[in-house]
């Protein structure tokens, strides 16, 4: 009992002092530098999409500004076989090539010349086919009140085996109140648009993996992709997810894994820690100078889901009954239908109006478009 006594003292205070070990303070250098290294991000599209590449720089991880973009450079892809296709420049550091033909048996490497001058290449790369996606499911998961959407697909031949998706998400939302009038000029008239219903969309954000490289069959069964909050309530009226799919090289899974692990899992004592993550770009007079980006090119497959749940709950707000006739400048000033900061909603009278606050019957406020997609049905 005694021998057992001691070793525990032993091993506690050992893995005390690792513990104290692993939390001192990492800052590499090029997290706290105000270099500005180039950031390319981006791919060639194969398939019958737009290929976006955006150029941007490094920031002090403590700047509390956006990061700069570069603006002005030319931008190309070269295949080996000696044609080259021209990026044409959008704005903010975005440059777009429309679907061009792409032959899927050579390589192809993207080049950057900068305004200064300063050329960018990346290895040549050849370019990955992609499966089509099988299915994409959903589950509703009660212990964390949520819905998660769940990818399916494989590739017969046994050639991809290593996976990356991205999505969009879409939804239809509403006001909690329905306006049907509006103050114009010394008149109330009835609205003639609809600020009751929108749609919002967005894009994912994190890095999304699969490998079935140690799997008999190339194959994937209901991979969770995305877990949509009830409490949101994006999913109380119609939603859709739009699943792009890409098919990775070795080298390109091997950098989206290790960026994964920087930049996703860190904050957690036994996460791994930070690391240099540049990828395969480099400036060609200068191969020490750091650059940041993996340049890959893939056919993109995309599936669609629409799913109507009715999870969540109406948002709810307080109507008030404003008089129609404002007070004379005699009288004790009062709120009315036309000097209020409120919308219209309906009239409740011929003397009065119901009225709510702007954030209560202008979905537009929550941060949708009245535009209806034109893929929404």
């Amino acid at each position: 009992m005694i021998k057992k006594y001691l070793l525990l003292i032993v091993l506690t205070t050992g893995l005390m002092g690792l513990i104290y070990g692993c939390i001192d303070p990492f800052s590499p250098p090029e997290v706290n530098s105000d270099e500005g290294y180039l950031v390319v991000d981006g791919f060639l599209n194969a398939g019958q999409d737009t290929s976006r590449i955006e150029l941007r720089h490094s920031q002090n991880v403590n700047a509390n500004t956006a990061p700069a973009f570069e603006a002005g450079a030319k931008v190309s892809v070269q295949s080996e076989a000696g044609e080259s296709f021209n990026f044409t420049e959008q704005g903010k550091g975005l440059y777009i090539l429309p679907p061009v033909r792409i032959d899927l048996t050579t390589k192809y490497r993207l080049s950057v010349v900068l305004k200064g001058g300063q050329e960018y290449l990346s290895e040549y790369v050849k370019v990955s086919t992609t499966p089509p996606i099988d299915s994409i499911s959903t589950k509703l998961d009660e212990p964390r009140n949520g819905m998660v959407f769940m990818v399916s697909t494989h590739d017969p031949t046994n050639n991809t085996r290593f996976y990356r998706w991205k999505f969009e998400e879409t939804y239809e939302y509403t006001a909690s109140k329905y306006s049907t009038i509006m103050v114009q000029g010394d008149q109330i008239i009835n609205r003639p648009d609809n600020i009751y219903t929108c749609w919002r969309s967005s894009s994912s954000t994190n890095i999304m993996l699969g490998s079935t490289i140690k799997l008999s069959k190339d194959e994937i069964k209901d991979l969770p992709l995305s877990l949509v909050d009830i409490a949101t309530n994006k999913l109380f009226i119609k939603y859709s997810l739009l699943v792009k799919q890409y098919g990775l090289t070795r080298e390109a899974f091997e950098y989206w894994t290790n960026l994964s692990k920087t930049t996703q899992g860190t904050g957690s004592l036994f996460d791994p820690l930070p690391s240099q993550v540049t990828g395969n770009i480099r400036n060609k007079a200068n191969a020490r100078e750091l650059v940041f980006g993996y340049f890959s090119a893939s056919v993109e497959t995309q599936k669609r889901i629409f799913v109507t749940p009715h999870l969540g709950y109406f948002p709810q707000c307080e109507a008030d009954t404003l008089p129609i006739r404002c007070p004379s400048p005699r009288e004790e000033p009062k709120e009315c239908a036309f000097n209020t900061q409120k919308l219209l909603i309906s009239y409740l009278d011929n003397e009065n109006v119901l009225a709510a606050p702007p954030n209560c019957a202008d979905c537009r406020l929550q941060g949708g478009s009245t535009t209806r997609p034109s893929f929404w049905r």
